[in-house]
């Protein structure tokens, strides 16, 4: 049972299918509503529409269903998800009036749901914490960020809100994900007037495993020679493409998970392929993935890999 409220009141849902919208997850807390404003600034910045969703959530009541009047608690259930997104509404037209928001209620898992609206939206927001379904960075953040088919946003705050300065950080490891996250990284910093930060780790083993560093290489002239033309082959074309994005290059011999991390300390958004080799290899899949999503300290975007 899916609804869609509006100011006028509930109807059935019109997918758009032109990916001009941005679906952002809540669920009432104060890291859902600054993944809202997060979202309406981009929807406002690039004439998007923002849908607002929120999941309904029954699993504390499985057990005693046979006891409990289901209507009633589905009544009382959709009446606060109603609230919930009323605030959301209300938070993302206090960033812009003049976007286009729409709220919906589902009874489907907030992960399921999210994957669904991925095939038809421009990205996917979820908040960095938080005890609901849609906008928790659990299970549902690491499913829709594993199986969505647009970009997926975990938004961070530091010190107290969300930064929107300092560069855009992307992860490059030559993989065809990693060059996705390229290309969206380069427009994520076009659009916001940033600078942008290409990282490479030519290994993806835990920061300091090499030991010695660059001294354990046998010609660390030619390795790093050799591993900058990877990296500016790598950004080349897309270079040419935003000329007005100044780029600077990073190159690490090891530990990408630590290396972003540091990154994310000033940084207004960290873009990674979802998986691939090399430094970011199974990215959503073990430590780095959860180290980043959880412990970041800016957005960060989740760029998975073209359809075949």
């Amino acid at each position: 049972m899916t609804a869609q409220g509006t100011e006028q009141g509930t109807r059935e849902p019109s997918i758009a299918r032109d990916g001009n919208s941005v679906v952002v997850g809540v669920d009432g807390s104060p890291a859902a509503e600054a993944a809202v404003r997060w979202a309406a600034s981009m929807c406002a910045a690039r004439g998007l529409s923002l849908r607002i969703i929120h999941a309904l959530d029954f699993s504390p009541y499985t057990y005693g269903a046979p006891y409990l009047d289901v209507a009633g608690i589905y009544g009382w259930m959709e009446d606060e998800g109603k609230e919930t997104l009323a605030r959301a509404a209300a938070a993302a037209r206090e960033v812009s009036a003049d976007i286009d928001v729409s709220t919906e209620i589902s009874t489907m898992g907030g992960a399921r749901w999210l994957v669904s609206l991925s095939e038809d939206s421009r990205a996917l927001v979820l908040g960095a914490s938080g005890s609901g379904s849609a906008s928790g960075i659990g299970s549902t953040a690491v499913n829709a960020a594993s199986h969505g088919v647009c970009p997926v946003v975990v938004v961070h705050e530091r010190d107290g809100k969300v930064p929107d300065e300092g560069p855009v950080v992307v992860g490059v490891d030559g993989s065809p994900t990693s060059e996705r996250a390229i290309a969206v990284a380069f427009e994520e910093a076009a659009q916001r007037g940033a600078p942008l930060v290409a990282i490479h780790a030519w290994s993806d083993t835990p920061h300091g495993t090499l030991a010695g560093g660059r001294g354990a290489i046998r010609d660390p002239r030619a390795f790093e020679d050799a591993e900058h033309e990877v990296l500016a082959e790598r950004l080349a074309g897309w270079q040419e493409q935003y000329p007005d994005v100044t780029v600077q290059r990073e190159l690490y011999i090891d530990g990408p998970r630590t290396h972003l991390l540091a990154w994310s300390q000033k940084a207004q958004l960290v873009v990674v392929g979802s998986r691939g080799r090399g430094g970011f290899r199974g990215l959503l899949l073990g430590s780095t993935s959860n180290e980043l999503v959880q412990k970041a300290q800016c957005p960060v975007m989740v760029v998975r890999p073209a359809r075949s």
